[in-house]
């Protein structure tokens, strides 16, 4: 016999679906997590319980899928998901990015000094740091995770009909659709893109870039792109269209030709680094550097960056040319320096050189997502010249399909002392093996090794303090894994 429902006590009577079923238990993870639970993530303050428990449960869904690790030679899936979306990619100028090292500090300030000039932006970025919807932007902030799951509510029943057809996208995929959607529906003046992996067979590879951003060029995800860097060159050279502006950082020689054939080949307008724009001026200033730059449509001078490294400041001429390009900025009508300045002064880059943690009596704890040789041996350089630590101690967690030895190598100059443990992803190296690795690089008298991470950064802040001296510090390094675990242990918010 039935019972009215509303003779029940309350919750009960309710026929409760398995999609229902499964989000009350996300709703409990995430109460889980803000009573003190082991969720590395929390209720974010803009959001309610109920939709971050959705969030969660969407971004597990994507989970599902294959993971963003895996390329094919092929861009038949996400052009048939965006056809069937509307073309999304077609409604805003783009400006899209590829390199080695740099693409995310570059997207970062290219979309500062857009938005500067008064233009709406969008940026799509990958990997995150420490949750998903940092990799989608609209003026300059993350989509909410509310919004996120709107988005992937909208763009999924698309996904699954390409799914039925093609074959299941992935998770990247899926993703990069989403991006352009909501930049569709902001909509926004002018996007951001920059490239997952690789560039020709990127899924972002999609659209058709108004200006092509080819940052410094080295090896890294060999196991995907090869050990051949003038194919690696190639494979990013492919972001590049026909009648687009190719903004390329300084590179190695044989690499450039590679890119600038590419250049011929489509008929795009070049500017390169060195030639047409360059750093004019570097100082070293508190919080980080002061700068010239000698830009497409004039010289910029006094404008104070927040980042740290010469490597930084190449990023920043690399990002004013691009944008001036998207404009067309001329030497008759430059961009407004004020502007410029504005907008170098209020960038950000978490993740890389960024302070965590500095204060009387405290080490500074600095923490940076090198995750191959050319990028630690920015961060070293970096460490040597824009810093004065008497004592340094490094944190390392690396993912054992990178060139590990060569990160350490590049390190072992700068690092008094180097802890090495793990971060949670499942690709990580097992920290006696990456510790075994270590000793032959450092020596076993300066190598400690502490499997669980937020123990190993307590670990090197002792061996600092060991010194008993002023300028000790801590830099945690690796991986962007690694960078964002440890930013979330400070508790920093996703940016």
């Amino acid at each position: 016999m039935s019972t009215p429902s509303d003779e029940l006590p309350e919750g009960e009577g309710e026929v409760r679906s398995p999609e229902q079923l499964a989000e009350d238990t996300v709703v409990s993870h995430v109460l889980d997590a803000i009573r003190g639970g082991e969720s590395p993530d929390v209720v974010p303050a803009q959001s309610t319980v109920i939709g971050f428990a959705e969030f969660l449960a969407a971004d597990a869904e994507l989970d599902r899928r294959a993971p963003e690790t895996v390329i094919e030679p092929s861009l038949e899936r996400i052009a048939a998901l965006v056809d069937v979306l509307g073309d999304p990619h077609r409604g805003y100028p783009i400006v899209h990015l590829t390199g080695t090292n740099g693409k995310t500090s570059t997207s970062r300030m290219v979309d500062a000094l857009l938005t500067e000039i008064g233009l709406r932006t969008g940026r799509y970025t990958s990997p995150h740091l420490q949750r998903v919807t940092e990799r989608i932007t609209i003026d300059n902030r993350p989509i909410t995770p509310e919004r996120f799951v709107e988005i992937y509510r909208d763009v999924l029943p698309f996904a699954e009909m390409v799914d039925a057809k093609l074959g299941t996208l992935s998770k990247f995929e899926v993703l990069t659709a989403m991006g352009f959607s909501a930049f569709a529906d902001a909509p926004v003046e002018a996007a951001v893109i920059e490239v997952g992996l690789g560039g020709r067979w990127d899924a972002t590879n999609v659209a058709d870039g108004d200006v092509a951003v080819i940052t410094p060029i080295g090896l890294d995800h060999q196991e995907f792109l090869g050990t051949d860097i003038l194919g690696i060159a190639r494979e990013k050279a492919g972001i590049i269209k026909p009648g687009a502006v190719a903004v390329l950082a300084a590179q190695d020689k044989a690499v450039a030709e590679v890119l600038l054939e590419r250049c011929v080949e489509v008929d795009a307008q070049v500017a390169r680094e060195g030639a047409e724009f360059g750093v004019r001026e570097r100082e070293i200033a508190v919080g980080g550097q002061r700068l010239t730059l000698q830009g497409l449509a004039g010289t910029y001078d006094d404008i104070f960056l927040p980042l740290h490294g010469e490597h930084q400041a190449s990023n920043a001429v690399l990002a004013l040319a691009a944008a001036e390009a998207l404009i067309g900025a001329g030497p008759r009508q430059p961009l407004d320096p004020d502007a410029v300045r504005a907008a170098f002064a209020g960038v950000a880059s978490p993740g890389r050189l960024e302070r965590v943690a500095a204060g009387q009596g405290v080490p500074t704890v600095l923490i940076d997502a090198a995750h191959n040789p050319a990028g630690a041996r920015a961060l070293a350089t970096a460490l040597t010249t824009d810093f004065r630590f008497t004592r340094l101690v490094g944190v390392l967690a690396v993912m054992r399909d990178k060139d590990v030895r060569g990160i350490l190598e590049e390190l072992e100059p700068v690092l008094h002392e180097v802890v090495v443990t793990a971060n949670s992803s499942p690709r990580v190296m097992d920290p006696d093996e990456l510790g075994a690795l270590a000793v032959e690089v450092f020596g076993s008298d300066r190598v400690s090794v502490e499997p669980v991470l937020a123990t190993a950064v307590e670990q090197a802040g002792e061996l600092a303090e060991e010194a008993g001296e002023s300028g000790v510090g801590v830099v945690v390094t690796g991986s962007v894994v690694t960078a964002g675990e440890v930013r979330a242990l400070f508790a920093k918010e996703p940016l």
